[in-house]
């Protein structure tokens, strides 16, 4: 019991490492569940219409993956949080208030990247439906879940942006 309460006071109450790490891991369990889900629900797609018109596996492999990148936007953010608080080389001194500002980025981050993963997995859903009537529309249908791509990246500039204003506040 003693060495749980030296944990919490040392990463929770002294510092703020404890915070940060996570506002990290939740980033990456949100996102990573969003694409999941988002994968999942276009490969539900494009498995029924490769079903029925198999030869169509190529233009509709991109439409299937493209939730899969938030995911990937997700562990960018916990890489940056484990970089800079000095897990990931050097040793940073975390005020605990700053710990909890690192957690309720990650926290964000991670919500905005699941919740958009789900919306284009479900715009991937229509697009591959529009490939199927239309294969020539191939090219045309990606744009469609680019566009919910594009608040996927918007949530990981704001997080890169809100940390470096952070640093240069707690720090600088």
């Amino acid at each position: 019991m003693a060495e749980l309460q030296q944990f919490v006071a040392r990463y929770f109450l002294q510092g703020g490492l404890g915070w940060a790490m996570i506002g990290a891991a939740a980033a990456v369990a949100l996102g990573c569940i969003g694409s999941a889900r988002g994968i999942r629900i276009a490969a539900a797609q494009g498995a029924g219409v490769m079903s029925e018109k198999p030869e169509l596996f190529g233009k509709l492999l991109v439409l299937m993956a493209l939730p899969g990148t938030q995911g990937f936007y997700s562990l960018i953010c916990a890489i940056l949080i484990g970089m800079w608080t000095g897990l990931l080389g050097g040793q940073v001194n975390l005020h605990p208030i700053v710990g909890i500002a690192i957690m309720a980025i990650g926290i964000g981050t991670g919500l905005v990247e699941w919740k958009s993963a789900v919306f284009q997995g479900e715009t991937s859903a229509a697009a591959i439906n529009m490939v199927a009537r239309q294969p020539e529309s191939s090219g045309r249908a990606i744009l469609l879940p680019a566009l919910v791509e594009t608040y996927a990246l918007v949530a990981l500039l704001a997080a890169i942006v809100l940390m470096l204003f952070l640093k240069s506040v707690a720090i600088g």
